[in-house]
């Protein structure tokens, strides 16, 4: 990855932290763009003292506004921009099946996931292209691939964004571009010890127990931030050079049986 610049998104904690570390250390540089601007000026400032080259972005990835300027941002301060891996979004804990949830856990999920993934790629993919090619990573979840998840909302969100990787690669494959999605399971992040750290939330059987619980019950199921950061680093790198439009299972088989 020695001078190539990777655009991470999400980037001021758990996968995004992780990947953006991962990504320095291959010699990339890092732009860390978060909503958190004081979280990805950390992290990258310590990436910076661990020798590496990276710069840390406030990003919305809502807002057409906010994603247009901070890609023209960073292509201003790194020269260029090759990869981009969308690690923003998440989901709600009040998510349920479709005769049951609330509409606004629809428009709020549909909004962060889909349309800020949606965005992210909309406005990278150009400065992309100009740079003669590269890759876009874009985080689905093992939940797209099962229909055995009463998180509706999550789910169709995800599978969302399985669809739009599949298409963005069948586009701009002639551009030199691939594009894929990781399709994680849970992973041991703050973000999941909030949402799943009550035992009975949202409401399966493996969900009756708290977090440290279940990895110690289930820990094939479970990973860890660098898991899936080594696998976006993976699919950035011209060792994947033969994979585009693809949807990576990393949910520790969960989502095969």
């Amino acid at each position: 990855m020695e001078g190539r610049v990777a655009l991470i998104v999400g980037a001021g904690t758990g996968i995004g932290e992780a990947s953006a570390r991962a990504f320095s250390r291959e010699g990339c540089s890092v732009a860390v763009a978060d909503i958190r601007a004081d979280a990805a000026r950390e992290v990258a400032a310590s990436i910076v003292a661990a020798g590496g080259n990276a710069f840390g972005f406030a990003i919305d990835v809502t807002s057409d506004d906010s994603v247009s300027d901070t890609m023209a941002c960073v292509v201003q301060k790194f020269g260029k921009l090759d990869t981009l891996f969308n690690c923003a979004g998440g989901s709600l804990p009040l998510d349920a099946p479709v005769t049951d949830v609330d509409l606004s856990v629809w428009d709020l999920t549909m909004t962060l996931d889909v349309r800020g993934t949606m965005l992210a790629c909309r406005h990278a993919v150009p400065h992309i292209v100009a740079a003669g090619g590269g890759t876009v990573v874009n985080m689905s979840s093992g939940a797209a691939l099962r229909g055995s998840s009463n998180a509706h909302v999550y789910t169709a969100a995800k599978g969302a964004i399985v669809s739009l990787t599949r298409a963005l690669a069948g586009t701009y494959a002639k551009n030199n571009i691939r594009v894929n999605a990781i399709c994680s399971g849970r992973i041991n992040t703050e973000r999941i010890r909030q949402t799943y750290g009550i035992p009975g939330k949202p409401g399966s059987a493996v969900d009756a127990m708290n977090i440290d619980q279940q990895i110690k019950a289930y820990p094939y199921w479970f990973g860890e931030p660098d898991d899936i950061a080594a696998i976006a680093l993976f699919l950035s790198s011209m060792e994947s050079r033969m994979i585009t439009g693809a949807s990576i299972p990393a949910d520790g088989g969960r989502s095969a049986y």
